[in-house]
């Protein structure tokens, strides 16, 4: 009896101390009732107005004292974003646009040169700075492919200007109004000087035109 007596009371005590111990830790939810944790989606898209701005340069060569100038020009763009993490993305930035091309200096004289369509798609690498709460900040740099379509000659005769590779340099801000929507202003300089093939009064001649573009743009944000 007095047996049975210790085992009843050992057995009474480990129950009141594992109900204690119970009572004492942290309730840990049941994963088939808690709420799942969204994450932001990766995708975010842009709509933008840009002026295009060129630099007035360029040249023919084997004509001294020769020049080009180019038009400014506004035109929509569209691109489209991918986080790879809160702070670093990757941007492909779309749209297209026209340059008149004029003759300064020494070949002044020819006036409008001709008419040329270009297709810039711009791939950047972006640093993004959240630090700031809704005001999100960014630089970026990559590279751009450049495609010269439905090109028209004027005072020329024929006129071919050559799709190029150049480099691009970007800074910018995101202002979230709330965690899809917001406003976005966006800087880019392009390096892009493609080279040209003219026909000139039955001349056949080659130059370079120095276009390098700023691209100054704002619109709005949406983030998936």
């Amino acid at each position: 009896m007095n047996v049975l007596r210790g085992v009843t009371a050992a057995l009474v005590l480990l129950l009141v101390g594992q109900q204690a111990v119970a009572a004492d830790l942290p309730e840990i939810p049941d994963p088939q009732e808690g709420a799942s944790v969204e994450w932001p989606s990766p995708w975010q898209i842009r709509l933008r107005a840009l002026g295009v701005i060129t630099e007035d340069s360029g040249y023919v060569n084997a004509v001294p004292g020769s020049g080009l100038s180019y038009w400014n020009t506004v035109t929509p763009e569209l691109d489209i974003s991918y986080f790879f993490t809160d702070n670093v993305a990757a941007e492909l930035i779309l749209g297209t646009t026209y340059a008149n091309i004029t003759g300064q200096g020494s070949i002044g004289a020819l006036g409008n040169i001709g008419k040329v369509w270009l297709l810039p798609p711009t791939l950047t690498l972006q640093y993004h700075f959240t630090d700031f709460g809704a005001f999100k900040p960014y630089v970026g740099g990559g590279v751009n492919y450049t495609i010269f379509y439905h090109q028209e000659a004027g005072s020329a005769d024929d006129l071919k200007v050559k799709n190029t590779f150049g480099t691009a340099l970007q800074v910018g801000f995101d202002y979230m109004v709330d965690e899809h929507w917001g406003v976005n202003f966006d800087v880019k300089k392009l390096f892009l000087k493609p080279d040209f093939d003219v026909t000139v009064a039955g001349a056949k001649l080659t130059g370079k035109a120095e276009l390098d573009p700023w691209l100054i743009g704002a619109g709005v944000t949406y983030r998936f």
